[in-house]
């Protein structure tokens, strides 16, 4: 871990204090007065909010992995979907979306709430939507050990709608397969497939 990291993970009172300064800068450098009634506590609130927003970096935010032993041989596919929401690191705007993940079991079942975890830890970055994908899958194919791992993300990014070509709307679908899923043509298209009903019906 960096020394930025330490300040970031170890020591929180600094780090708001730090980044609560730097927005205070920004604030004056558009001409406005920070000390005013609206803009008084918006630095503090903005370094609260980056320090809540990208906690992925800390080894203590990891999610704890509760894991059961699959007793029933269960071996098809367990499916999830959620939202998620992240930080682009070209810009610092946020991107966020829908997030799919799927797993065919082995040994190992692991609890439904701790997949939104992972997601969510992976998220809580400076991220490209491309490398948070293959992270999510990596992360439970290490951990749980199971025959296949899928995740798709399909999400909206500012960067893309506030400045550039200003596409409102448009999204972007990223899939890491590993396994059975890459091995199997069959298994991988009922993943894709659930994956399109779940847009399609959005």
């Amino acid at each position: 871990m960096s020394d930025r990291m330490s300040l970031f993970c170890l020591n929180r009172e600094d780090y708001i204090k730090t980044v609560s300064r730097i927005v205070r800068e920004q604030i004056e450098a558009v001409g406005e007065d920070p000390d005013r009634e609206g803009l008084r506590d918006t630095p503090e609130r903005v370094a609260k909010l980056l320090r809540e927003s990208l906690r992925g970096y800390c080894a203590e935010e990891e999610p704890k992995v509760t894991m059961f032993e699959n007793r029933e041989n269960y071996d098809e596919m367990i499916f999830d979907e959620g939202y998620f929401y992240s930080y682009c690191e070209h810009h610092m705007v946020p991107f966020f979306g829908k997030a799919f993940v799927a797993y065919i079991p082995d040994r190992k079942i692991i609890g439904i709430s701790k997949l939104s975890r992972i997601v969510d830890h992976f998220a809580a970055r400076l991220q490209i939507q491309e490398r948070l994908t293959k992270q999510i899958a990596e992360f439970l194919q290490e951990k749980l050990e199971p025959k296949g791992v899928a995740v798709t993300l399909h999400a909206r990014h500012l960067c893309r709608e506030m400045r550039g070509v200003k596409k409102y709307n448009s999204k972007m679908t990223t899939t890491e397969v590993l396994s059975a899923f890459r091995t199997n043509p069959l298994t991988r298209q009922e993943f894709m497939n659930l994956v399109q009903n779940r847009l399609n019906g959005d």
